[in-house]
């Protein structure tokens, strides 16, 4: 029989920031932005017989879809953020998105680099002024995506941070959204600057020349967001400079040491803690909820508190068997040792 009223130890699990609702909705701005000129290239390709429109046409297809990822994974996030079979909410949904779009870099690098090395083998003709027109069209789409998304690409958070303040963190599903656009400016940029040296020098070797050395920084671009994203999925992030910040609360208080410490992260700035500390002299729970609450960003705490019961303990944790308390120095009964 319930007798107790247990909201106010309850832990909230949504750990969603009003930045990543903007990021959906410019996002979403971007995919139709996408979808649109997606639409006109392949019409103007059918209609024109170009197949340089049809080609950008899918292109533009598949990047529709990559950032169509991004924004299902913002909503599945927040609609799915009470859920309570998500353990600790739904934060590594995005970073999970961005991985999955790293992948579809990777991909989509390989293939530019595949088709560029057959290009340089066996040139094939190329209609300049189309496909001049195509790259212009594109690059001003991307600029447009880009502009649509600069407010909200953070930087990571290994620039560190200060007590009470969190520098933020990298939301890899936008920056995965972001890189998409990248990639697609600088093939533009790229394919403008091959098209001119073809059309002005002949230079038909720049196209697929230009090619690999676009395959090779969006490649590197997804190495980097792969990576990112993985170590968030893993809990293998630095969180050392918010460990250093309890571990120096908690044993600022008198007789009070850190026995163990864990931090991950749950959301694009949150951050899950569990802390173990031993002392003589414990205090509820709330009052070391309170000790912390001025670090930003650690948003899901649990405490354990083992209650030291020796005089003469020095402040070694139990480590050998259950219980809690200290077990005794050799030579030394009732003292506390390793």
């Amino acid at each position: 029989m319930a007798t107790h009223d247990l909201r106010f130890w309850q832990h909230h699990h949504d750990f969603g920031a009003a930045s990543e609702r903007r990021a959906e909705r410019r996002t979403l701005w971007v995919v139709g932005l996408t979808f649109i000129t997606m639409l006109f290239e392949l019409g103007a390709g059918w209609l024109t017989g170009s197949m340089a429109l049809l080609a950008d046409g899918w292109h533009m297809a598949g990047h529709a879809a990559a950032l169509g990822l991004s924004v299902f994974a913002y909503r599945f996030a927040r609609t799915h953020a009470g859920n309570a079979r998500f353990t600790f909410g739904t934060g590594k949904v995005a970073p999970l998105a961005g991985y999955t779009n790293a992948l579809l870099l990777g991909g989509g690098a390989l293939w530019m680099a595949w088709e560029s090395a057959e290009r340089l083998m066996q040139p094939v003709a190329i209609h300049f002024g189309e496909a001049m027109w195509v790259a212009t069209l594109g690059l001003a789409v991307n600029l447009v995506s880009a502009w649509l998304l600069r407010d909200d690409h953070h930087h990571d958070d290994h620039h560190g941070h200060s007590h009470g303040h969190d520098h933020g963190h990298t939301d890899h599903n936008l920056k995965a959204a972001y890189l998409h656009v990248l990639a697609d400016a600088l093939t533009s940029v790229l394919a403008i600057i091959a098209l001119g040296g073809g059309m002005l020098f002949g230079w038909g070797f720049l196209d697929p020349l230009m090619g690999l050395v676009g395959a090779a920084v969006v490649g590197r671009w997804a190495w980097d967001l792969a990576g990112a994203s993985a170590r968030v999925l893993l809990d293998a992030e630095d969180h050392s400079d918010v460990a250093a910040q309890v571990q120096k609360i908690i044993e600022a208080q008198p007789d009070h040491e850190v026995a163990d410490l864990h931090l991950w992260r749950v959301g694009q700035g949150s951050r899950a803690c569990i802390l173990s500390l031993v002392t003589h002299h414990p205090q509820p729970v709330t009052h070391y909820r309170q000790l912390l609450a001025g670090i930003a960003g650690v948003d899901h705490l649990t405490v354990e508190i083992h209650h030291c019961l020796d005089r003469e303990c020095v402040g070694v944790p139990e480590r050998a068997g259950p219980g809690y308390g200290c077990r005794p120095l050799a030579g030394r009964p009732g003292a506390c040792g390793e």
